[in-house]
């Protein structure tokens, strides 16, 4: 392995993050997103960091130093963190080397306003021809915005379609407070929800077909359609051999929202039209990984989707918007938009720049760290 590039300034310098970084970088990243009860923070610290070292120094297929990068301040301390990983994308066949930006950090304590700037700038002048990110916060906007990254406002949004609503609510109480028993909630969500089935029942979607429907699907059926399914995005991922079923490998180790499922819509024929993963369980929310479809078929492809979570027995289901599949979403009763993150990219290629201002780019739930881990998890219990 080369030796750690460094960037250096009066305030401190950045390099690649290594292996002796890892729990100072767990215990920053706990201490930002995450709140912890002592007596469990030496187990979240280790849980996190090897966490962080398999995805962040253990990439499968990639080699020489870590995309990810630290800041030390003069004192010799960390003070700051950047999480990127490492991907391809490519636009109109031309292959580009892409940044993917999950978490962004600095120690308050260690940093005096510096580290933040610093990591990106030693990002924006490394090998990346594109950056971007889905889960920016309005702190990480703040940087970002004037370093001429584009907003994409569209899919900054979240969506909620809610099934059972006191069914939701009491699935929200238990994710706060797990310690609070279910059958002291669950008894009276039923009530409730019986009362008002008959406003949040399934309404009959105009978008389905008799010649279309959905089935189940396993997680190399849905690997093998998904980037045909993508070809038509003038930018978007370009995955090698093996690189996507690995990466819904590491997806599936999420905890938060349950097991992922995998789905399709087909036709007649038997020919797919249409894919999703989503997290989810009975008696809890789902939540959207991936949704793609062809031209013609996103209003059956989300409808399968929908109706995939519902008979699960979830309670609603929530993902992140793309401008493909709004209309769609409008046609649902009892659904919910709000800010969800950030959805950003950088480039200094004009023609990388333009398709993103006209929308041409396939982002978010794989192309964005939102599968990962560090988006929701519980580390340390």
């Amino acid at each position: 392995m080369a030796a750690p590039s460094v960037l250096g300034s009066q305030h401190g310098s950045v390099r690649p993050l290594a292996a002796e970084d890892l729990e100072r970088v767990a215990a920053l990243f706990l201490t930002q997103f995450r709140r912890r009860r002592r007596h469990l923070l030496d187990r979240a610290i280790a849980e996190t960091a090897e966490y962080m070292r398999k995805i962040y120094l253990d990439p499968a297929g990639q080699s020489g130093e870590s995309s990810a990068l630290v800041q030390i301040n003069p004192q010799g301390d960390l003070g700051g963190f950047l999480g990127v990983l490492k991907t391809r994308y490519e636009l109109n066949g031309a292959a580009l080397n892409a940044a993917i930006i999950g978490p962004f950090m600095a120690d308050p304590g260690a940093d005096h306003g510096s580290a933040g700037p610093q990591l990106l700038r030693a990002l924006h002048q490394g090998e990346f021809d594109l950056q971007l990110t889905d889960s920016a916060n309005r702190v990480s906007l703040a940087f970002a915005r004037p370093m001429k990254y584009q907003l994409l406002p569209v899919h900054c949004l979240g969506w909620t379609y809610i099934f059972r609503p006191a069914a939701m609510a009491a699935a929200a109480l238990h994710r706060k407070w797990p310690r609070l028993p279910r059958l002291a909630l669950e008894p009276c969500a039923r009530a409730f929800d019986a009362l008002t089935k008959r406003r949040f029942e399934a309404p009959v979607q105009p978008s389905s077909s008799h010649r279309v429907h959905a089935e189940p699907i396993n997680a190399a059926q849905f690997a093998e359609r998904l980037p045909a399914l993508l070809s038509d995005y003038a930018l978007r991922p370009s995955w090698r051999d093996g690189e996507l079923p690995r990466l819904l490998a590491l997806a599936a180790e999420k905890r938060a929202d349950g097991p992922l499922h995998f789905g399709g819509t087909y036709d007649g024929t038997g020919r797919m039209l249409g894919c999703y993963a989503f997290y989810g369980q009975a008696g809890d929310m789902a939540n959207l990984l991936q949704i793609q479809a062809s031209a013609p078929h996103w209003g059956a492809t989300l409808d399968g989707l929908v109706a995939a979570a519902r008979d699960m027995g979830c309670v609603g289901i929530s993902g992140q918007t793309q401008g493909r599949f709004m209309s769609h979403l409008f046609g649902y009763r009892n659904l919910i938009f709000r800010y969800a993150g950030g959805t950003m990219v950088r480039s200094r290629i004009a023609e990388v720049t333009e398709a993103v201002r006209s929308g041409d780019i396939a982002i978010g739930g794989l192309m964005g760290d939102r599968w990962t881990r560090l988006s929701s998890d519980d580390f340390g219990r």
